[in-house]
């Protein structure tokens, strides 16, 4: 079967015909399978969800009961019949629950990864490479000048920052959904012991995420009003990098602003937004990992989507396989 005949980008994003269902709609559809649950990904609206049990959880978290008509629920590795098509679900790495999506019929396999990264992350199941005679990747980081730091060196960073400035507040700005609950992991796991105060948009999800078995150690309200601004000194508060820009943050005590984002290595975008700190921590591959993935999985087509997408097209031609952009709309690589 040709690929482009099991799916290909529509409007509402990519659409499989034969199952009739569509994979991370940007638009409200009759049936939607998700890879995960960011919001440029998992989107209310639709009437059937297919998901992991986590990012069926994650949605409700932050949209609601009511975020779809009806939901169900796969686990990593089972097959499930769709109009005749197989699909199956498997680890990718992102974020808690998030998934590589398995697209099947007729002896032809297609990957639709998602958003993925291949570095070791406590918070999510990792990466699984699929076998597969195409593969749909991200270029978030698609470029070879990304080369991402070791993450435990990052924390190195700011763990010098607090010891130069003990009386300051560290405030993290970190993306609400992965981010957040990975960087409260790695100060965990290099010994930061003290108690964490986070922001109250980030309170649901990191209790989610300590249900679903992952250690974040003491964390606390960053709420000040009844509270003595000098029990702030030397803290550190992880919250949206939006919170960080109204008068909530400047409540703190000389509050020094880090940003964790894979997009910290552009030095004119952490100046732009007024990071002091920047900690280059990401949740995508950067460009080894992505032409690691590619040299692993040796796909018949790669398919190149939301992100820098003619460089990485440009050396899978160079490799010798099979590779076109696919322009697809509607997701955003801000957050990370």
């Amino acid at each position: 079967m040709r690929p482009d005949a099991l799916l290909y980008p529509a409007p509402e994003g990519l659409y499989c015909p034969e199952g009739g269902f569509y994979v991370d709609p940007v638009r409200p559809v009759e049936r939607a399978l998700i890879t995960h649950g960011h919001s440029d990904h998992a989107r209310p609206g639709h009437t059937n969800v297919l998901a992991t049990r986590q990012t069926l959880d994650i949605m409700q978290i932050r949209y609601g009961e009511g975020f779809c008509a009806i939901e169900q629920a796969v686990a990593f590795g089972e097959e499930i019949l769709i109009n005749g098509v197989r699909v199956s679900f498997h680890p990718a790495g992102h974020v808690l629950g998030s998934a590589q999506i398995a697209v099947e019929k007729n002896g032809t396999r297609i990957v639709v990864s998602g958003d993925y990264k291949r570095r070791a992350d406590p918070t999510c199941a990792a990466y699984v490479p699929v076998p597969c005679d195409v593969f749909i990747t991200e270029a978030t980081f698609g470029l070879p000048v990304f080369h991402h730091p070791d993450p435990v060196d990052e924390m190195g960073k700011l763990y010098a920052s607090l010891r130069q400035f003990p009386e300051r507040t560290h405030l993290i700005g970190a993306y609400a959904l992965g981010k957040a609950q990975r960087v409260i992991r790695l100060l965990r796991d290099t010994g930061y012991d003290q108690p964490i105060y986070i922001h109250g948009a980030m309170e649901r999800l990191c209790d989610y995420y300590v249900s679903q078995g992952i250690e974040l150690g003491e964390l606390r309200p960053a709420t000040i009003e009844s509270r003595d601004k000098s029990a702030f000194k030397g803290a550190i508060v992880v919250g949206p990098s939006s919170a960080f820009a109204d008068r909530w943050a400047r409540r703190f005590n000389e509050p020094l602003p880090a940003f964790a984002s894979g997009w910290m290595m552009v030095r004119q975008r952490a100046k732009q937004q007024g990071v002091e700190l920047p900690l280059v921590i990401s949740d995508h591959c950067d460009w080894p990992e992505l032409t690691e993935t590619i040299s692993d999985l040796r796909p018949e087509e790669v398919w190149v989507t939301h992100g820098r997408e003619e460089a990485l097209v440009r050396w899978c031609q160079l490799q010798g396989i099979k590779a076109r952009p696919l322009h697809l709309v509607g997701y955003e690589d801000e957050a990370d």
